[in-house]
Parts: structure tokens; sequence; C-alpha cells
């Protein structure tokens, strides 16, 4: 599993928390509307259940409130993360950019880059050409084993050739 950075942790906690506070808001709504059809329907406690209907409307409404809060929070969190990202790359560009100048502008540096380079070619070079001979030694073995495999072959049909020739003598 990849590691993430701390504003990812946040924002994921941030949407996470939205998701909860939703569903609970979701509930709570469901309850809110069985409550006043339970208030409509009966005649007893009327009062009691119209005020407890009134705190369950209060509480939905503010966790509908506070899950829209939590959502926007949650976005505000995001749009951060693609600022940051952006950012980010621009300074790693900068500082890549201020490096190169700097070996560049300076004589001996760039002396010893080139020499840096010409050891790292020739020494591809080199592993390219080891591996190039070792596969034509390869094949040189693999075509010498074929030609000894066809002289015998030869040598054996010569070989019967001569048996069915002397056969053929013996019987004229």
């Amino acid at each position: 599993m990849a590691t993430q950075t701390s504003t990812q942790r946040q924002a994921a906690a941030k949407r996470a928390a939205a998701t909860r506070k939703r569903n609970a808001a979701k509930r709570s709504s469901t309850a809110t509307k069985a409550s006043a059809r339970r208030t409509t329907a009966s005649a007893r406690g009327t009062t009691r259940q119209a005020r407890r209907t009134g705190r369950q409307a209060t509480r939905t409404a503010s966790r509908q409130v506070d899950a829209a809060t939590t959502r926007l929070g949650a976005l505000g969190h995001r749009i951060e993360r693609a600022v940051l990202i952006q950012v980010g790359a621009a300074a790693t560009v900068g500082d890549k950019v201020r490096q190169t100048a700097q070996t560049y502008t300076n004589l001996g540096r760039v002396r010893r880059e080139f020499d840096r380079f010409e050891r790292r070619g020739a020494k591809a070079l080199s592993r390219s050409q080891r591996s190039l001979t070792r596969q034509r030694r390869g094949l040189e073995r693999d075509a010498r084993g074929a030609q000894r495999s066809l002289e015998r072959q030869v040598n054996g049909l010569r070989s019967d050739a001569q048996d069915i020739a002397s056969q053929v003598k013996q019987l004229v």
C-alpha cells in the first residue's frame, strides 16, 4: 500500500467524516419523518411528541449543516493539495535549473562532467561489446555442433551406401 501524505490523510479523514455525518443526517431525517407521522396519527402525548419532533428536527438540521461544512472542508483540502503539488513541482524544476546552471558555468565542473560522461559511455560500450562477443561465440559453437552432426550423418549414409554397393557386387 502506498504511503499517504498528511494532506492526503486529512482529506480522506474529512471525506469519511462527511460521509458519516451525511449518513447520520439521513438517518435522523428518516427518524424525524417517522416521528412526525406518529405525532399526527396519535392523539395521546401530542405535546410531548411534538416537542420531541421539534428537537429531532433541530438535530437533523444541525447535522445537515455540519455535514455540509465538513464536505466543504474536504473540498478545501483537495484544492490545497492540488496547489501544493504544483508549487512543489515548480520548486523542484527551479532547483534543477539552478543546479545545471551552476555545473555548466564553471570550467572545472564542466570538465569533470565530460570525464564522467566519457567513462560512462566507455563502460556502456564495452558492456555491449562483451555481450555481442558472447552471442557470437554461442552461435559459432552451435554452428560447429550442427556441422559435426551433419558430417556424422553423411558418413553414416556413405557407409550404408558402400555396404549396399558391396552387396550388389556380390549378387552380380
